[in-house]
C-alpha cells in the first residue's frame, strides 16, 4: 500500500486512520481465471491516477511482481498476468479516491469480475491498514515489495547518479536512520520481510536490479 514520500508518494499516509476494509472474502470464485490485459488496466490508472510519480510506483511494483513471479516461481503466463495486475492495480484508487483507497479499486474489480485472487491481493497488501492478512505467496510478495520498493526509489532520487551504483549498504544505511523518509514504517517493512524468509538484502538487490528501468 505504498505509504511513501510526501510529494512523491502518499502524502502522509501513516498519520491517517485505518481503512480497514471490515471484510476478508472479495469477488465470485466463478470468476477465477478472468483477467484484464495490461492495457486495460493501464487504460484504468491513466484515468484515475494522474500523479505520474504514483503511476511510476504502481509500474515498479507490478515490474517486480511479474519478474519474481516468473524468475523466483516458476509461473506460467496466466499467474504472472496475476503477480503483474495486483501490482499494477494496488494502489489505482489512491490519489482519486483518497478517503477509502482499497476500497474503491476492489468494487471496481468485482464489478469487472476479476479473478478473486488478484482482488485478494490488493486488500492484503497493507495488513495494518485493511485488515487482511496475506497469506498466499503473491500476496506476501506484494506486501515486501510495496513499501521497501518505495524507500529505494526515494534514496535513487536524491543520489545524482540514481540507480547507476547504488548498493545494498547504501540502502540499509538509509534505513537505519530515522529522519530519511521518516514517515516510511520500519517495523512494517520488517514484518513484511520476515513473512517471506528472504534476506532484506537479497529482496533489496532484486528490486534495485529489477526497477530501475522501469518508466
Amino acid at each position: 500500500m505504498s505509504r511513501h514520500f510526501s510529494n512523491i508518494y502518499h502524502l502522509n499516509f501513516f498519520l491517517m486512520a485505518t481503512h480497514n476494509l471490515g471484510r476478508t472474502t472479495f469477488g465470485d470464485p466463478k470468476n477465477k481465471g478472468n483477467l484484464m490485459t495490461i492495457d486495460e488496466a493501464h487504460q484504468l490508472l491513466n484515468e484515475w491516477v494522474p500523479n505520474e510519480r504514483l503511476r511510476l510506483h504502481m509500474k515498479q511494483v507490478a515490474a517486480l511482481m511479474k519478474s519474481w513471479a516468473i524468475e523466483k516461481e516458476n509461473a506460467d503466463g496466466i499467474t504472472a498476468l496475476k503477480w503483474e495486475l495486483a501490482g499494477l492495480l494496488h494502489d489505482a484508487d489512491w490519489e482519486k479516491y483518497p478517503d477509502d483507497h482499497c476500497r474503491i479499486i476492489i468494487e471496481e474489480l468485482e464489478r469487472r469480475n476479476i479473478d478473486p485472487e488478484v482482488i485478494h491481493c490488493i486488500a492484503s497488501h497493507g495488513p495494518r491498514y485493511f485488515g487482511v492478512e496475506p497469506e498466499s505467496k503473491m500476496e506476501n510478495m506484494i506486501y515486501a515489495f510495496d513499501e521497501l520498493s518505495g524507500f529505494i526509489h526515494a534514496s535513487a532520487l536524491i543520489r545524482p547518479t540514481r540507480y547507476e551504483g547504488m548498493d545494498i549498504k547504501s540502502v540499509m544505511k538509509k534505513l537505519k536512520t530515522p529522519s530519511f523518509a521518516a514517515q516510511v514504517n520500519r517495523d512494517e517493512i520488517n514484518d513484511a520481510i520476515s513473512r517471506i524468509d528472504i534476506p532484506i538484502e537479497e529482496l533489496i538487490q532484486y528490486i534495485i536490479e529489477h526497477q530501475k528501468n522501469v518508466s
